[in-house]
């Protein structure tokens, strides 16, 4: 398997931290080689970000199983079920409101990368295809408060 970073994502935040995203903008600034990829996305609202969680680690004893957030009053659940960093692949994939597109960067509101996050693909969010009638449990309704 191969995979390219086409970009690192800057950011105000430097410690991985589970709360206040919805406060943060950050930037990705695309390697030289990709910012022309960058073309029409202005006419976007809406981006999906796939990145390299480069500090996460995972550990099957710890993260396999867990409490969201480390929270004892959460659920013990599977990490399939969680978005928590800590996983066998260390892929982090957000939704995030573009702010602004340069030449070369793409300014992002409520992107959950520290500074220094490699960025492996951006892609348009597209409502047709990326939002459907989602549910989710009570549990992450009540651990998202205040979240974003």
């Amino acid at each position: 398997m191969e995979c390219k970073i086409i970009g690192t994502v800057k950011s105000p935040v430097t410690e991985a931290v589970d709360m206040n995203w919805g406060e943060v903008i950050s930037e990705i600034v695309l390697e030289p080689e990709y910012a022309p990829g960058l073309l029409g996305l202005e006419d976007f609202s809406h981006l999906m970000v796939l990145t390299f969680l480069h500090e996460a680690e995972y550990n099957p004893e710890k993260h396999l199983r867990r409490h969201p957030q480390e929270r004892q009053e959460m659920p013990l659940l599977g990490i399939f079920a969680q978005r928590a960093r800590h996983r066998p692949n260390r892929i982090g994939v957000t939704a995030v409101e573009i702010v602004e597109v340069t030449d070369n960067s793409v300014k992002v509101h409520a992107l959950d990368a520290i500074d220094g996050t490699p960025v492996i693909d951006i892609k348009p969010y597209v409502p047709v295809y990326d939002k459907k009638d989602a549910t989710i449990p009570e549990w992450m309704e009540k651990m998202m408060k205040g979240y974003f």
